[in-house]
């Protein structure tokens, strides 16, 4: 956990006054348990919140200038926000100005002006929805504080419309699903091409989640994920001429094993299996999950891992690396990548008596195959974005 003493001193430091007019929100980081990459293919989904997050310290100004700062980048940035233009500056104030042109985008031109100040136990750029936080926790703020009327959902599409029109990554919504909506305890199967979503009770006996980081960092908009986008609405695009009513990648999964009759292309193909056998996969962890079939639950992980790897093409040497030790260590039945792919996290199903031992046999072979050091995090599922009323 943040020590939250420090970060007062350095809010107040940042921002002087009383601390009675200070508001105090957390956004979870969120993690997927099955269901990669097929968020903008209209697939399901298996996100959860997890405990670790983002908190936001916030004092509303009266002068219409906010002020954005946190521990990690302590460098203040200053704007106007009845003037912040559609103009992203590649820096981190870029998602908090995403969210003030979002609100202004729809009619909610007044939004208030804040010292913000952000502190997060969540690592950056590691496939855990840090920036979504980030997103969330300033939606949710102002919304609160500038009494907008936008219910937790509408927050939720306001976000990803940030992050793909202002910061310029072309997200699907999952992330910030996830973190807006999350629930202690239950997983989240959601479906993206229409939003419709069921909690399923994440009851995993003795098993704990296990995030491990690689520590290899990455940046979604220099990675290629905006290339796998475009082979999968290339794939759609080139399928629909044999199946008109076909909306979405996911769909006529049972021809997966067959896609060379429809598609000339082998990277076409490889992806287009991945999509539409992943999907299948979320289906079956589901009722897995549901019927607490646990190492069944970790089989369907670990193929999950396979397809990126091998269809998809998302993971590396050091996700690779990263898995392939997981699955040998002690107590471990299941584990895969998680997030975009080309560094960022695992997530891993282990028992957790074995917890110490599989740390420290994943970290001497992670080490010894990419001179890397992993960090882990074990975390619980946890509720979505919230104002923190308890003292921090």
């Amino acid at each position: 956990m943040p020590d939250f003493k420090k970060v007062w001193e350095d809010f107040l430091t940042y921002s002087p006054g009383s601390t009675a007019d200070v508001r105090v929100f957390f956004a979870p980081g969120r993690v997927n348990l099955i269901g990669e990459h097929i968020d903008y293919n209209g697939g399901l989904v298996m996100p959860a919140a997890l405990t670790i997050g983002t908190w936001l310290f916030l004092r509303e100004r009266s002068d219409g200038i906010s002020r954005f700062a946190s521990q990690a980048f302590p460098s203040v940035s200053t704007t106007n926000v009845s003037a912040i233009k559609k103009e992203a500056q590649g820096d981190f104030s870029d998602y908090m100005k995403g969210i003030y042109h979002a609100f202004a985008h729809h009619g909610s031109k007044h939004s208030p002006a804040a010292d913000f100040y952000f502190v997060s136990n969540l690592p950056n750029q590691a496939g855990l929805s840090s920036s979504a936080a980030v997103e969330l926790a300033t939606a949710y703020a102002l919304n609160t504080l500038g009494h907008l009327g936008y219910s937790t959902l509408d927050l939720v599409r306001l976000s990803q419309e940030a992050e793909n029109e202002f910061v310029g990554v072309n997200c699907g919504i999952m992330d910030q699903f996830a973190v807006g909506m999350g629930k202690a305890s239950h997983a989240m199967l959601l479906n993206t091409s229409n939003l419709d979503y069921e909690y399923i009770p994440a009851e995993m006996g003795q098993y704990r989640l296990v995030i491990t980081n690689t520590n290899k960092k990455r940046q979604l908009s220099d990675s290629k994920y905006n290339e796998r986008r475009q082979e999968c609405e290339t794939a759609l695009s080139k399928l629909q001429a044999h199946f008109p009513s076909m909306i979405h990648l996911v769909e006529n999964g049972e021809v997966a094993p067959k896609l060379d009759r429809y598609l000339d292309d082998e990277v076409l193909i490889r992806r287009t299996r991945h999509v539409m056998t992943e999907n299948k996969r979320v289906m079956d962890a589901t009722n897995a999950l549901k019927n607490r079939q646990m190492v069944e639950f970790g089989k369907l992980l670990n193929a999950s891992h396979e397809s990126l790897r091998d269809d998809y093409e998302v993971t590396g040497k050091e996700l690779d690396a990263l898995v392939e030790a997981q699955w040998h260590a002690p107590g471990c039945i299941g584990a895969r990548m998680t997030g975009a792919g080309f560094g960022g996290c695992t997530v891993g199903l282990v028992h957790e008596d074995a917890i110490d031992d599989f740390q420290a046999q994943v970290e001497q072979k992670y080490r010894q195959a990419t001179g890397l050091t992993p960090s882990f995090y074990v975390s619980d599922i946890g509720e979505g974005v919230r104002e923190v009323t308890e003292e921090v």
